[in-house]
């Protein structure tokens, strides 16, 4: 039974078809008393979701000559995902009281969908299903229908979510679950074709199913999804046995969290696990976080090994058609080992933080292939994700039409090229370029068993590098950098041409939580990249820009969600904005992930304006989200009763959990206040990971970044630098970029002008130990910077390789004056 399991909301946390195999466990739930007559009915496996049906590789364009033939009310809504579906058949309703009323009224059972506007088997089930006349008419007959866009209502699909997880071991989207009028779960899965096959029931007979046991069996239904919400409820109910975590657990789970990534690399690929392979940066977050780890304790050799698997799995994604090379940016996932074939979707929490780990490898290495990575990524969202004001588009589409006017979309249609289309668009380059990206007539997917099982790129090329660029420039008699100012102006001639085919949908919903990662890396890439030697050249599709320009793109974001989806008065958030704020409130991952990114532009030199905003979000997610008695987040404020679940979740997948970064954050802010506000944060934060002591014990790879905030907060101080003077000046700019000049997660960065009023003001209210530095160290024609450790410094500096020279040398935090 439920009741004997032990769950964490870990295990039930998917971000856009994460890797469920790689999860370190499943939770199967054996409902011996659930009365369901569905034992024929199972989710679809998502990751065989490509291999399965080579027909369902394409869909009917939204322009299709039925589609405007009827019209729901998902027409009057704001989500690209609901408007999508604004014109099937079905009678759709929005999620709502609304919908429920009318369930109560005709006593029927609910229909709920989600998904989201660039997921492929969403596009699927649609075509297939929803715009199918007969399954509407047994939908709109014998249920009231509900689409929910996951990316807008998180919450809600959390909720269901987790029951199919808990009930069936595997989800994705779409989520297919039938509910009661009070909205518990009677049944769900995933995807489901429209005619039996596979062994498996469709989509109609299950309606079928679920009609006739609502007719015949409905008490049965009724008090076994009362009784699934109950349990999952008091499974998910996490709370902490102490105020704190042992002493040494921290560091064990860090351990235990590296050996277990380094148990599980691809030492010829790259990356951690088997395929299908998915970015998961918080795994490339922790290693480097424990390379460093290592480095200061006297191991150079395991630190220079675990660099070295980031290093080589950086790389491979970057060599590998994950990687967009003519357009920039990544793609969602690998369907292959070799990190070739993509799914083809481009999603803002990939590209943010997949920069924001780029950035710390050219921290690290000094490489220039990764700050050209990073650049290649940002300079991508400058280009085609970003609105007139500032804010940040959340996605674009894996399917497009392969010509205008066609009535079917195929995924990938937009990024993959035939070799004649190469050898016409680049003429006598045509031969280098080809040979670079393992361009062949028949087609390159070939490169592994699961790139492409069903042919449907059969001669055509999704572009990867497979040899070194040196040796092919050496074998042309070229330089390196003529062989790169050529492929370069080949990637613009592709894209000047692939710019004419029609284009992804675009989902220009702009979501919080996502900006926050996004803006972290804009603001962080505005001083690394100045770290960059002169003289470095960039090709296309990198700009080659200024990296100050990246902080005017943070902070533009930041002041478009200030704007847009902040209310002062009561200083609450909005999750998502799209034609207006919608009607969502803002969820902890929306609190959490726009406070890093908010210090993040403080740290990399914006205004103590952000570190105003910071704390004050950081106050009000402690009044909507914290379990003041039993410690952590909830990740909801609790205040819908629509939403039967409230969860603390844990698991870092492809995206953090909103309390691991929070865990970060309260480490943070504690080491810039002082006194009680920063007693409060600190011990906010060991509460917090008190309440996952068990995760970190035993399942640490779950969780990496919370391992890393587990290490953070058991350092007695972190490292603070401290710069005073005037801003802004060239003088100014320098000094910080020297103080993130080094890679350091353990180190807080305060800059202050003592000649700017309210700057003195808030670090007199905050810290007054900053306040006296800066009065004691304020010179009118030099930046003066100290390396402190708790606010006890070592003499103060004026030049910026003087700075980074005390940064880097070891023993500089304990030496102090």
């Amino acid at each position: 039974m439920l009741k004997t399991l032990v769950l964490r909301s870990s295990s039930l946390s998917f971000s856009h078809f994460n890797n469920f195999s790689t999860l370190p466990r499943k939770f199967p739930f054996t409902f011996t008393h659930f009365p369901c007559p569905f034992s024929t009915v199972f989710p679809r496996p998502v990751n065989s979701c490509r291999c399965k049906v080579l027909a369902m590789a394409e869909r009917t364009s939204t322009s299709s000559s039925h589609s405007l033939k009827y019209t729901n009310r998902l027409a009057t809504e704001h989500s690209p995902y609901l408007l999508q579906h604004a014109h099937n058949p079905v009678d759709w309703y929005p999620w709502g009281e609304e919908a429920f009323a009318e369930a109560r009224k005709r006593d029927v059972p609910i229909f709920l969908s989600i998904g989201y506007s660039t997921c492929h088997w969403c596009h699927v089930m649609e075509v297939e299903s929803f715009e199918n006349e007969e399954v509407a008419k047994l939908l709109n007959d014998w249920f009231v229908s509900i689409k929910v866009d996951r990316e807008e209502r998180p919450d809600v699909d959390k909720v269901y979510m987790t029951y199919v997880q808990a009930l069936y071991g595997g989800g994705g989207w779409p989520l297919s679950v039938f509910l009661s009028p009070d909205l518990k779960p009677l049944m769900g899965g995933t995807y489901f074709p429209p005619e039996d096959k596979y062994g498996r029931p469709g989509f109609k007979t299950i309606l079928r199913k679920v009609k006739d046991a609502w007719d015949n069996k409905r008490d049965m239904l009724v008090k076994s999804g009362a009784f699934a919400i109950e349990q999952l409820s008091e499974a998910l109910s996490a709370s902490a046995g102490s105020n704190q975590l042992p002493d040494g657990l921290a560091q064990n789970a860090l351990r235990l969290c590296a050996e277990q990534l380094s148990n599980s690399y691809d030492s010829r690929f790259g990356g951690f696990g088997s395929a299908p392979k998915f970015p998961r940066p918080v795994e490339i977050q922790l290693m480097l976080y424990q390379s460093k780890k290592l480095e200061e304790s006297g191991k150079p050799g395991e630190a220079k090994e675990s660099l070295k698997m980031v290093f080589f799995s950086l790389q491979c994604m970057a060599r590998g058609g994950m990687h967009d090379h003519v357009g920039g940016g990544f793609h969602r996932y690998s369907v292959d080992e070799c990190w070739h074939v993509p799914h083809f979707e481009k999603m803002l929490y990939d590209q943010g933080q997949l920069a924001s780990v780029y950035l710390d490898a050219f921290f690290i290495s000094r490489d220039i292939l990764y700050s050209f990575i990073s650049r290649d990524i940002l300079d991508y969202l400058r280009r085609d994700m970003i609105g007139s004001e500032g804010g940040i588009f959340s996605a674009e589409d894996a399917d497009s039409a392969e010509f205008e006017g066609a009535t079917r979309k195929k995924e990938g249609a937009f990024y993959i090229w035939t070799s004649k289309e190469v050898d016409d668009i680049l003429g006598e380059h045509a031969s280098l370029f080809k040979e670079h990206y393992y361009v062949k007539p028949s087609g390159n997917c070939d490169l592994s068993s699961m790139s492409d099982p069903h042919k449907e790129f059969k001669g055509k090329n999704v572009l990867i590098e497979r040899n070194d660029s040196s040796a092919l420039a050496s074998k042309l008699g070229m330089s390196i950098q003529e062989y790169l100012d050529i492929l370069g102006e080949c990637k613009k001639k592709l894209f000047d041409v692939r710019a004419k085919r029609p284009r992804p949908h675009l989902d220009d919903k702009v979501i919080v939580s996502w900006n926050g990662l996004a803006i972290s890396s804009f603001a962080k890439a505005s001083k690394i990249l100045k770290g960059e030697p002169q003289g470095t050249n960039f090709n296309f599709p990198v700009v080659g820009c200024d990296p100050k320009e990246y902080m005017e793109v943070a902070e533009k974001a930041a002041n478009f969600i200030r704007r847009h989806l902040y209310n002062e008065q009561t200083r609450r958030l909005q999750h998502s904005f799209r034609n207006g704020p919608s009607n969502a409130p803002g969820f902890l991952d929306d609190y959490a992930f726009l406070i890093s990114g908010l210090l993040d532009l403080y740290e990399f030199g914006g205004s103590t304006d952000w570190l105003v905003w910071a704390t004050e979000l950081q106050d009000m997610q402690d009044e909507l989200f914290l379990d003041r008695e039993d410690g952590a987040y909830f990740n909801t404020p609790g205040e819908d009763p629509s939403v039967l679940l409230r969860v603390k979740e844990d698991h870092d997948g492809a995206e953090p959990s909103g309390n691991s970064v929070s865990a970060i954050n309260l480490v943070r802010l504690a080491s810039m206040v002082s006194g009680s506000k920063s007693d409060h944060y600190r011990q906010n934060g060991e509460h917090l990971l008190a309440v996952f002591e068990s995760r970190l014990k035993e399942m640490a790879m779950a969780v990496p970044l919370m391992c890393c905030a587990a290490d953070m907060l058991s350092i007695p101080s972190r490292k603070q630098v401290v710069l005073v003077g005037h801003k802004p000046s060239e003088e100014f700019e320098n000094m910080l970029a020297a103080a993130h000049a080094s890679y350091d997660p353990n180190k807080t960065v305060i800059h202050i002008d003592p000649t700017n009023t309210a700057e003195m003001e808030f670090w007199e209210t905050n810290n007054d130990k900053v306040a006296l530095m800066a009065r004691n160290n304020f010179a009118a024609d030099k930046v003066v910077a100290l390396v402190c450790q708790n606010f006890s410094c070592r003499p103060p500096v004026s030049s910026p390789k003087s700075l980074q020279h005390m940064l880097s040398n070891k023993s500089a935090s304990s030496s102090v004056v």
